[in-house]
């Protein structure tokens, strides 16, 4: 057993994600569920081998001081591959997820149009949020690649790794990874006023310096695509202010309702046929009434407006959901594993005239 035929059989099963775990068989993720491969259960050995036939010599140096690694590779002919290492109860373990060479279209990932308009705007923060694996780079990465084809910009991208690689096209893309380009999100923020960008892509939000910095670059004219690991566009915005101090929290409202452009929440659905996963989105775009209500801190109140925002282009989880069980794409059951509110949902497919 090789890592690249492990890695080969990924992508020939379309799968999303490669584990390897001792004492079992190495396991794909297809559409959302962990399979066994056909091998014997996996020894602390055997996973050292094909793990570390991945890794440099120093990144195996600094794995085995840190016991963490972040990394991307690529195999020729094949695909790329964004990889973490880490280390469970004393023996190496392995993520791998698929990163295609060709950066997907807005189109071809099924996002709509009024995602353009928000990378055709000069400055402003857009968020693209979700759980882990629900497409939040994928999205990132095609937003840009747009960009790439229609604006004469300098893009510049911070990531932790570098997974989608751009080739400069109308737009110069300069891509910085963690590690090896720069020690951390914080610094390279720190210095990117001097780098002349127009827009800056950050691979995640996760600190307070990270997202002031944020929110500055966004006031200062830029235009700032980031990712949060958040479940809603309510959620996302007091993720943000509930970073800071308390006696922070109000100028921040203030600041973040003068940048939010737009909140993406995305989730990957398994489609009705077992085949593939569709695409649930809420979209909220920071209308004067919603800049009001961050403001004066009325979270509460966002949701509604969110629910009456159709004309503006937006659109609830709920409405999403609804959308894709109408025309056959997913279950209403599995549905219910991704909604907020049940009732709601039931009401939203009543008003379709499906009834379960």
């Amino acid at each position: 057993m090789k890592i690249d035929e492990l890695l080969k059989l990924m992508v020939e099963k379309k799968a999303s994600d490669l584990h390897l775990s001792v004492g079992i068989p190495p396991q794909l993720r297809i559409n959302g569920q962990l399979i066994n491969l056909e091998f014997e259960p996996l020894t602390p050995e055997i996973i050292q081998k094909l793990v570390y036939s991945l890794l440099t010599d120093g990144q195996i140096k600094r794995f085995e001081l840190e016991k963490e690694l972040d990394f991307s590779c690529g195999i020729e002919n094949l695909s790329r591959f964004r990889v973490n290492v880490y280390y469970q109860r004393g023996s190496v373990g392995m993520a791998a997820r698929v990163i295609p060479f060709n950066v997907p279209s807005l189109k071809e990932l099924g996002l709509p149009d009024i995602l353009k308009t928000y990378a055709d705007k000069p400055s402003g923060l857009v968020l693209i949020a979700g759980a882990t694996g629900s497409g939040k780079s994928t999205t990132q990465a095609a937003l840009i690649d747009y960009i790439n084809h229609t604006r004469r910009t300098h893009i510049i991208s911070i990531e932790d790794p570098i997974e989608y690689l751009h080739k400069h096209n109308l737009s110069t893309i300069d891509q910085r990874q963690l590690g090896t380009d720069t020690l951390s999100f914080e610094e390279a923020l720190k210095h990117v006023f001097r780098q002349d960008p127009d827009i800056i892509v950050i691979g995640e939000m996760r600190d307070l310096e990270t997202i002031q910095a944020a929110l500055t670059l966004a006031e200062t004219g830029h235009l700032i695509f980031a990712t949060l690991h958040t479940s809603s566009a309510t959620n996302s915005i007091s993720r943000i202010v509930d970073v800071f101090p308390s006696h922070q929290q109000q100028q921040i409202r203030v600041q973040l309702s003068l940048v939010l452009t737009a909140v993406v929440i995305q989730q990957l659905i398994p489609n009705a046929n077992d085949q593939g996963r569709s695409l649930a989105l809420e979209i909220m775009n920071a209308v004067s009434g919603i800049q009001n209500l961050i403001r004066e801190n009325h979270m509460h109140q966002i949701y509604s407006l969110i629910q009456t925002g159709a004309k503006y282009g937006m659109c609830t989880m709920n409405n999403s959901l609804c959308n894709l069980i109408v025309k056959g794409n997913i279950t209403y059951k599995e549905a219910l594993k991704h909604t907020h509110d049940e009732h709601e949902l039931m009401m939203l497919l009543k008003r379709d005239g499906i009834v379960f």
